[in-house]
């Protein structure tokens, strides 16, 4: 038989690895008095599943950590800890919430059952149990769990690829009218390097301009009209917000996918230095005036005076064999979409 004592002293990695996962769905009893469940145990048992029990509340918690079941059998009616709160107590641990629970009850009131879908069953059979149909009712919340575990994987293999190559992406709570709380529920960690560098926030802290930029445009990505996408300056770097799609709703508001991209200009800088032999403060004064900035903004940029800068441009005129800020910029931007083609100004 398939089934493990309940008091077993192995550790979790020991435990979780004599599971044949590939080949049985792990299921979970629990119930203060098992002789009374010994069909359904047997009757799991023939049909290939492997069977744990739990007798208490405490021993189901500690059972379900170790071996994470594909789905538990729990009795509503235990002394001490009863089964609403070991599932409410189930749904909130990361490593065991995205369990499927049936309740097994002798109570047949609307309100425990409610009590038992609340409290995060997603099914219940009632006493006495009839091993036939609660092993359908399992089939049916078992694919469910199954396709959901792809889904996640899939979901994390192309947000992986995201990453990868060179977008981050992360959700935001928030209603198509703006309300909503705002907050940052998933992140990659490309995404979560690039906020801070950027905003100098971390989840669950929507930095103030996204969502000033989602509060303005959610109305029009309802109606299928893609925003115009939000755009920061770092440097030479910038980093540019696009709002994809929705990816659920729920009462707390709509999570909304945003994909972000940062493009750097180094290359582009460093080419310009080395086109025309400038230094490489003269190549990113160079680079802002071809990126439309004038001597006030591209010292606030650099960390210079208006006047310095004035004085690197002098020598930069001089350099290209030019004498108008116009005409540095033209030769500039002439050689740039040589090397850079896909520069944007």
């Amino acid at each position: 038989m398939n089934k493990m004592p309940e008091n077993s002293p192995m550790p979790d990695s020991r435990l979780d690895q004599t599971l044949d996962r590939a080949n049985s769905d792990v299921v979970l009893i629990v119930d203060d008095v098992p002789d009374n469940l010994s069909v359904l145990h047997d009757a799991l048992d023939e049909s290939g599943y492997t069977v744990l029990v739990a007798t208490s509340g405490e021993a189901a918690l500690q059972r379900a950590r170790q071996a994470v079941p594909d789905i538990v059998l729990l009795d509503a009616m235990m002394p001490g800890m009863d089964g609403f709160e070991v599932a409410r107590r189930l749904k909130a641990m990361p490593e065991t919430a995205h369990i499927p629970i049936i309740f097994m009850t002798g109570l047949t009131e609307t309100e425990h059952l409610v009590a038992a879908l609340q409290a995060g069953g997603v099914d219940y059979v009632t006493k006495p149990i009839k091993p036939k149909e609660v092993m359908a009712r399992m089939g049916v919340h078992l694919q469910g769990a199954r396709r959901a575990r792809q889904e996640a994987r899939q979901a994390g293999q192309a947000r992986n690829a995201l990453d990868a190559f060179g977008y981050a992406s992360m959700t935001v709570r928030m209603n198509a009218d703006g309300q909503g709380d705002g907050k940052l529920v998933w992140q990659t960690p490309l995404a979560r390097e690039l906020l801070m560098r950027y905003y100098g926030t971390t989840a669950p802290q929507t930095p103030e301009p996204v969502l000033q930029w989602l509060r303005r445009h959610l109305p029009d990505a309802e109606r299928q009209i893609e925003p115009p996408r939000l755009t920061v300056e770092q440097g030479p770097r910038r980093l540019t917000f696009r709002l994809h799609q929705q990816t659920d709703d729920n009462d707390s508001g709509g999570d909304w996918l945003i994909v972000m991209r940062e493009i750097s200009d180094d290359a582009v800088v460093e080419a310009i230095a080395l086109s025309f032999k400038l230094t490489a403060r003269e190549a990113e004064v160079l680079y802002w005036v071809v990126k439309g900035k004038v001597n006030r903004d591209i010292g606030d940029i650099l960390g210079a005076s208006p006047a310095t800068i004035k004085k690197h441009l002098e020598r930069v005129y001089a350099k290209l064999g030019v004498e108008t800020r116009t005409a540095a910029a033209g030769r500039a931007m002439n050689r740039i979409r040589q090397l850079h083609p896909q520069f944007e100004c």
